[in-house]
């Protein structure tokens, strides 16, 4: 049966100014029908990790100086932090603009639904930068949230009438760098991954560029970060043995492949080995986490494709159901974010916290209800 229709207004989390009210449709989560991979190509192996890192818990009430707040990675030189994570729009509309640039030098990545059915990345630059990032796309409601929990700079292109509005509204406005509002950094780069592309698939930049803006508006500062996720080098010993972990969107199918040579996470996207142009390396991440959030269509149209799509309000904030994937193990438990300014952190059924790996994270938000997560 159909979802019942309900008026409501976007709640004041989302923004730190809050808009007028917005009617929005509550939506029934999707529930896809999952797909088995097929059997997959060899693909290249990333080369181990060797990062420095602290033995015992670290986090999440204190980081120490000397470790990436994102990463829970020691740094050799506390300087290599004193400046603000960047946050950068992605584009992953279809098969086509993959290999994407950067994603594999990002701390971190979110993996969301943009509107009819695809998904798209924000990808947080803040302990390393790199040469190339794209193809760049524009910015969606659940931006508004994201450069908050990092005090992050946010890069993007395009949005809605609606949607920039609220960016220009929010508290991290004069963190954005966007031709929206006339700013440079970017260009266009006809070559570069699939040369089959879109050509609105075709606007890159760098993280040098960005910072270099940032410094020019005096902005390229440490960031101020109230709370933060917890970290261990030893898995927890609680975990269910998994060695697969499949996120079926509607528009995309992900499939993680543990490798227990590295301790990362490989990815294929729509069953073929997902790349990074920039180097030609399979993505790989030392953990994935699958955040459930509740999503609700709202009233603000993205694009009249197909009769029209709409904007998808991902309620990151407050608490919801989480599964951790580290070290061939799968922990469930609950995430929280209870102030704008927070992170996401993490815990089990008794309120201990659940630490990652240090190394970089990848997220996937599904929406409350979702079935079409599979873990083998």
């Amino acid at each position: 049966p159909a979802a019942p229709t309900t008026a409501v207004s976007i709640p004041a989390a989302a923004t730190e100014l809050p808009p007028p009210p917005v009617s929005v449709t509550q939506a029934a989560p999707p529930t896809p029908t999952l797909i088995v991979p097929p059997t997959l190509p060899p693909a290249p192996t990333p080369e181990a990790a060797t990062p420095l890192v602290i033995s015992g818990i670290i986090g999440p009430d204190q980081i120490p100086a000397n470790v990436n707040p994102l990463t829970g990675e020691t740094v050799a030189d506390p300087a290599t932090l004193a400046h603000r994570p960047i946050a950068i729009k992605i584009s992953n509309s279809s098969a086509v603009v993959r290999p994407q640039s950067g994603l594999n030098s990002a701390d971190l990545v979110f993996e969301h639904y943009a509107e009819g059915g695809i998904t798209r990345f924000t990808a947080v630059f803040y302990g390393q930068g790199t040469d190339l990032v794209g193809p760049i796309r524009s910015g969606r409601l659940i931006d508004l949230e994201i450069p908050k929990m990092y005090d992050a700079a946010f890069a993007y292109s395009g949005s809605s009438a609606p949607v920039r509005d609220l960016i220009r509204g929010s508290r991290f406005f004069d963190r954005v760098i966007s031709p929206d509002f006339g700013h440079d950094g970017f260009w266009r780069d006809y070559e570069i991954g699939n040369p089959n592309k879109p050509g609105w698939e075709t606007l890159y930049t760098n993280t040098d560029t960005l910072r270099r803006i940032l410094q020019q508006r005096d902005l390229d500062t440490p960031p101020q970060l109230p709370s933060n996720m917890g970290f261990s080098a030893a898995s927890p010993t609680n975990g269910a043995p998994v060695n697969s972990v499949e996120v079926q969107y509607l528009g995309t199918n992900v499939f993680w492949q543990y490798d227990a040579g590295t301790g990362r996470y490989l990815r294929w996207a729509d069953g073929e080995p997902h790349l990074d142009a920039n180097t030609n390396q399979q993505i790989n991440f030392r953990n994935v986490v699958v955040v459930a959030a509740n999503h609700v269509d709202t009233l603000i149209l993205e694009d009249e494709v197909a009769g029209g799509h709409y904007s998808i309000e991902i309620q990151l904030w407050g608490e919801g159901p989480v599964s951790i994937f580290r070290d061939g193990q799968r922990f469930d438990g609950r995430w929280q974010r209870v102030d704008p300014g927070y992170m996401l952190t993490f815990y089990d059924a008794d309120g201990n916290v659940i630490p990652l790996a240090p190394g970089n994270t990848f997220f996937q938000v599904v929406p409350l209800g979702f079935t079409g997560l599979t873990a083998r």
